[in-house]
């Protein structure tokens, strides 16, 4: 009777969480942590963590394509990843390259028109990983609806590492001119990654820290980021709106902060010195609550077009 209980009161929860969002990012990217923390707590084999979370990498997908999420891209492999003993990496390279296979053969993915792309350092790879990745690729191309990316052998500041040195070669060489060196510059030089900036960053586990995963992507957009205590397998979709809800109170500060900031300077300058700031503040004058909205409509309203 008690888990009946609980059980309708958290489907209450959710779909009240569910309701009270008014907006959802485009892109979210999800650190999986916890799988073998999980297995521990549960007296089972580390690899059946990993299984079970690849379950919940499944539901993830299928609650994103409900939200209307755009793209979403999965630590599943770091570089550092490579130092766990050798049964472990052969039991979860196994394990990826049967999902990717998996999901390139679901009839979910193409019916949601999933295209799955693999991030990272990929020749570092076994070489049926890699084979496993080029047919989830190629069976997934010509979607355009939901963007998947997989991070395998990834490691956000070898990246950059690897772009700086790029570019400075690139100097070097006559092929750049320094005053060139901007964000296309730096960007041509990563390796392919996702379609667009990173807006939620989710973290499971209890880590509050985001383990240098797409510092470029995510930093750059001051992403927001969502630190929950469940472990990867245990990830429900309750939390995932949640991390949403973070998303969109963020958003809302963010706006609050970009208007406050340009009411500011056109109070300072005068709004015909501050054009670009008038902008802003015409664009993102709503965050604001309704008598600071009124203030501004008295005081540079009619210059702010």
């Amino acid at each position: 009777m008690l888990t009946r209980v609980r059980a309708l009161a958290q489907g209450v929860y959710e779909r009240m969480l569910e309701w009270e969002l008014s907006s959802t990012p485009s892109h979210v990217a999800v650190i999986q942590d916890g799988n073998r923390r999980y297995a521990r707590k549960e007296g089972k084999e580390t690899t059946e963590g990993h299984v079970e979370g690849a379950e919940t990498t499944e539901a993830l997908l299928h609650w994103s394509d409900e939200l209307d999420i755009d793209e979403v891209t999965l630590y599943t492999f770091s570089t550092e990843n490579f130092n766990r003993p050798e049964d472990q990496l052969e039991a979860i390279f196994d394990l990826v390259e049967e999902k990717l296979r998996a999901f390139a053969d679901a009839d979910r993915v193409h019916e949601n028109e999933v295209r799955i792309r693999a991030i990272g350092e990929l020749e570092m790879l076994p070489e049926r990983v890699q084979d496993a990745i080029d047919y989830a690729e190629r069976r997934t191309a010509s979607y355009d609806r939901l963007h998947l990316n997989v991070a395998l052998a990834y490691g956000g500041r070898s990246q950059l590492l690897n772009a700086a040195r790029d570019v400075a070669s690139a100097v070097a060489d006559g092929d750049l001119a320094p005053e060139n060196v901007d964000v296309d510059a730096v960007e041509e030089r990563l390796y392919e990654g996702p379609t667009r900036d990173v807006d939620l960053i989710v973290r499971t586990g209890g880590d509050e820290r985001t383990s240098n995963f797409l510092p470029w992507h995510a930093n750059g957009n001051e992403a927001a980021v969502y630190f929950c205590a469940p472990y990867w397998p245990e990830f429900r979709r309750i939390d995932f709106l949640r991390a949403i809800r973070t998303y969109e109170n963020r958003e809302e500060s963010w706006r609050k902060h970009r208007a406050r900031r340009a009411l500011a300077l056109v109070r300072a300058v005068g709004a015909a010195e501050a054009p670009k700031a008038r902008q802003v503040l015409g664009r993102f004058k709503d965050a604001l609550p309704s008598a600071e909205r009124e203030a501004i409509e008295d005081e540079v309203e009619p210059a702010a077009d």
